[in-house]
């Protein structure tokens, strides 16, 4: 029904500082026909709600005056029409209010994941996982539910409101002052005592998660407790918790129990009140208030505090929408954005990396990670990065993907500064085999080929054999297809990292990047697949972040890092001898000896 907006729309719009309600309407803007649609299909669903009283009151009129049987029997049909009609129409509600909700819902997801696909990585070394993931999942759900209460609740309060207002005003207008201000007062009491009841939910929930940390201390410390005979202390902090829990939780109980008999109480007075008002009305001929309006003022006076109640009660997923959308906002309008639209691709890449006075400083640092750093790399070489931990290994790396940008100075490829590139393209000729190797809930096959599409038998075989996987491979239940289970749980460390280096393998990179490949394997595996890696480091830039002598020996060019300073770089021999903090690390076995391994 209505076109798709592209994700621009969303990724484009001001989300901060703007009225969440506004950010409403902008959200369902192109659902505006199926809202409207849906409110319409909702209200003459509901009407029965405001139909059938005024039926029944007519009804006993009838009954009370003698009137004929007839026009009895017309209200009678009525009532029947107006109540078979819930059916279609309800369904044409829920159809067209689910469109429009699910489309935005699914809208707001892509749009959530898209943008974060162009954060830069250093957005999400300021943010928790579990955080965006909550975005994604709970925020976008809680704006959900919020519209679907809105839709559900708030139009019922909407057409209870305006219908007992309405047809009050019509045929008993003298009770329409005292709907007006009553019901409103009575709604006003009944919602403070929710307000509170609310307070104390929170006060339970508090103690409820102080014992749960409480459960959990106790199951981490359980080697230390026994160890040291701290049984009792444990005990006794368990139950000073379960304590507090066992008396947040009687009070809840008996204020739960004072709102429900006071609410109740406070809704029925009301009705008594207005039956009292209206029956001395018609029991004295007053007003030209009959029997069955007795009946109509009744119902319709419960059917208004009841909409006026259902309004307040949506307060609180209101707020947690607003909340959510305002959540939502950080990540949608973060200015943390990888630049590379409309930047020209890069197409090929031979290898050669430049780095021209490079400065970098993450966000929260109070000193550079990377310093004034300067060295030409030649295509096909290899590049060792070592030094203390901290050093400035791993940021190096990040700059040379691209995930972080320098501060000032440029690194160029090829001779083209990278800031001027989509280095989406670039990373297309970039293979990554991190020190800890990343798998998804899928088979071996997927996880090697992932992203690539279709890809041959014989590639995934070769790939794997270079990365001394396909003997284990060969033996796991389903061979290739077997499935690795969520972050490679069903295989061991060292054979998540011989897949992970598969897949880099499989990609022929210009660039490979191995940050300490080969420490999760033991010195068998490791040998071999450091054979098989030495073959395709050939006509590869090659950049290694390693703490086996054998890797750092065979190195082109080392370079040694100290505090984000390139202090020395040169090869193996020279700088063994040189006297510098390379010698001073391989003097005091920094670095791995694999002859004494084996």
């Amino acid at each position: 029904m209505n076109k798709p907006r592209p994700h621009t729309a969303e990724l484009e719009h001001k989300y901060v500082g703007e009225s969440p309600i506004r950010t409403l309407f902008f959200l369902f803007e192109e659902q505006k026909l199926r809202v409207v649609l849906a409110f319409i299909f909702f209200s003459i669903k509901h009407s029965p709600t405001w139909i059938m009283p005024l039926l029944t009151a007519d009804t006993i009129d009838i009954i009370a005056s003698h009137k004929s049987l007839s026009k009895l029997l017309i209200n009678i049909a009525i009532l029947a029409v107006v109540t078979l009609q819930n059916w279609p129409m309800n369904l044409l509600y829920v159809k067209f209010q689910s469109r429009a909700i699910r489309e935005v819902e699914n809208r707001l997801r892509s749009a959530l994941v898209e943008r974060m696909q162009q954060l830069t990585m250093g957005f999400y070394l300021k943010s928790n996982a579990g955080v965006l993931q909550t975005k994604v999942v709970r925020d976008v759900e809680n704006i959900e539910q919020m519209v679907r209460n809105l839709s559900d609740g708030g139009s019922a309060a909407i057409n209870g409101i305006i219908g007992a207002i309405v047809i009050t005003a019509i045929k008993v207008p003298i009770f329409l002052p005292f709907f007006i201000v009553l019901a409103p007062l009575i709604a006003i009491l009944i919602a403070k005592l929710r307000f509170k009841l609310r307070s104390r939910n929170e006060e339970f929930r508090g103690e409820i998660e102080s014992m749960s940390a409480r459960v959990n201390e106790m199951t981490s410390l359980m080697p230390i407790t026994r160890a040291h005979g701290l049984e009792e202390s444990a005990l006794q902090t368990m139950n000073d918790s379960f304590g507090n829990v066992k008396r947040a939780g009687f009070k809840l109980d008996i204020f739960n129990a004072k709102f429900g008999a006071l609410s109740w109480v406070t809704f029925q007075m009301a009705n008594v009140l207005c039956l009292a008002a209206a029956s001395y009305c018609a029991l004295k001929g007053k007003f030209g208030v009959t029997i069955g309006d007795v009946v109509l003022l009744t119902a319709f006076f419960g059917q208004l505090i009841g909409s006026v109640i259902l309004l307040t009660s949506l307060m609180p997923t209101i707020a947690k929408g607003f909340a959510s959308i305002r959540s939502l906002g950080e990540v949608l309008e973060s200015p943390d954005v990888e630049a590379n639209a409309n930047k020209p691709a890069i197409t090929d890449v031979v290898g050669a990396v430049n780095f021209d006075h490079v400065i970098f400083r993450y966000p929260q640092g109070n000193r550079n990670a990377i310093n004034d750093f300067n060295i030409n790399v030649k295509s096909g070489d290899m590049i060792a990065l070592v030094g203390p931990s901290g050093s400035g290994k791993s940021t190096l790396i990040n700059l040379v993907i691209g995930f972080l940008r320098p501060k000032s100075g440029t690194i160029s490829i090829d001779g083209n500064d990278l800031s001027k590139f989509d280095l989406r393209t670039f990373r297309k000729f970039i293979s990554v085999v991190p020190q800890e190797s990343v798998l998804f809930e899928g088979s071996v096959r997927e996880n090697i080929t992932y992203g690539l599409g279709s890809v041959s038998e014989e590639r995934v075989t070769n790939a794997l054999q270079a990365a001394n996987a396909l003997e284990f491979v060969n033996d796991l239940p389903e061979g290739i297809d077997t499935l690795v289970g969520e972050r490679g749980a069903r295989i061991s460390g060292g054979q998540k990292q011989r897949l992970a280096i598969a897949r880099a393998l499989i990609r022929n990179p210009r660039i490979l990047i191995l940050d300490e490949a080969t420490s999760s394997l033991d010195s068998q595996s490791e040998s071999a697949i450091q054979l098989a890696l030495e073959s395709l480091m050939n006509d590869r830039t090659t950049f290694v972040v390693a703490h086996r002598l054998s890797t750092v020996q065979k190195a082109d060019l080392i370079v040694v890092l100290d505090n984000g300073e390139l202090v020395e770089s040169g090869r193996h021999e020279d700088l063994a001898i040189a006297g510098g903090l390379y010698q001073r690390l391989h003097d005091a076995r920094a670095f791995s000896n694999d002859a004494q391994e084996k």
